[in-house]
């Protein structure tokens, strides 16, 4: 039968356990706001693809994946359309918002979309307050780069304003996922030619939803998007996040 000790230790043991599995799978919501990189795509535009859409694929059961990314928004854009407010709502303890904007910020020559530096930390700072507030953990992105090379050399696209969401994630002391340099270096790793499979780049007539062709070193294809999810899904598991647990395991 066990000495008394040896019972009580049995007890523990599988009240931890139960403890423990409680914990993780309670339910969840993950929110991404940000712009067109990020966001869901209408069918019309397939196969143009945000990093958001092959995200929310990795997760198991006991997540949600609410993806509120929007084209051409900027930080500005996004609380003055009221996008960010019904999220505030919604909000619960043990949610995530990962928030990537930056892109359409940083347009000057577009002046609906245009935030200044000052402002654009001001707004990042408050995406941040409003999650902590409701016991939520924002995870601050910089904007995924753009496909740009010099001499077989990928170039930063984006050097300001990710230099500002570096700076409020040290000042705020949250998770950080440093995407502008992840994904400047996968595309270093495919070279100037090979990147172009990550974009969406299409010949005239070999899509039917782009007749005269593209040639779009912003927004991501299918295999993009997945390879840019992927660089999250591992800085998720490298900052040690509660929610890498919540991740599928490869089948074997």
């Amino acid at each position: 039968m066990g000495s008394p000790l040896f019972r009580c230790l049995v007890v523990f043991g599988l009240i931890c356990l139960s403890a423990f599995k409680t914990e993780s799978s309670t339910k969840i919501t993950v929110y991404l706001i940000g712009d067109s990189t990020m966001s869901v795509k209408e069918k019309k535009a397939y196969p143009e693809t945000g990093w958001g859409m092959p995200f929310a694929t990795f997760f198991d059961t006991t997540v949600v994946v609410d993806n509120r990314a929007k084209n051409g928004r900027s930080t500005r854009t996004f609380l003055s359309e009221n996008r960010w407010q019904p999220i505030v709502d919604q909000l619960q303890e043990g949610d995530y918002v990962f928030i990537q904007f930056g892109h359409n910020d940083e347009s000057k020559e577009k002046v609906d979309r245009y935030t200044t530096p000052a402002e654009y930390k001001k707004n990042l700072s408050q995406f941040i307050a409003d999650s902590q507030q409701k016991k939520a953990t924002p995870v601050l992105l910089t904007p995924v780069s753009r496909r740009k090379f010099k001499d077989g050399i990928a170039q930063e696209t984006h050097m300001e304003y990710s230099d500002l969401v570096r700076q409020v994630a040290k000042e705020k002391n949250v998770p950080f996922i440093d995407l502008d340099k992840k994904s400047l270096e996968l595309l270093q790793k495919f070279g100037e030619e090979k990147s172009k499979l990550l974009f969406l780049q299409l010949a005239a007539d070999e899509h039917p939803n782009y007749p005269e062709g593209k040639n779009d070193n912003t927004h991501f294809n299918e295999l993009g998007a997945r390879e840019i999810a992927q660089l999250v899904l591992a800085e998720i598991k490298n900052l040690k996040l509660e929610l890498a647990n919540r991740i599928i395991k490869p089948s074997k």
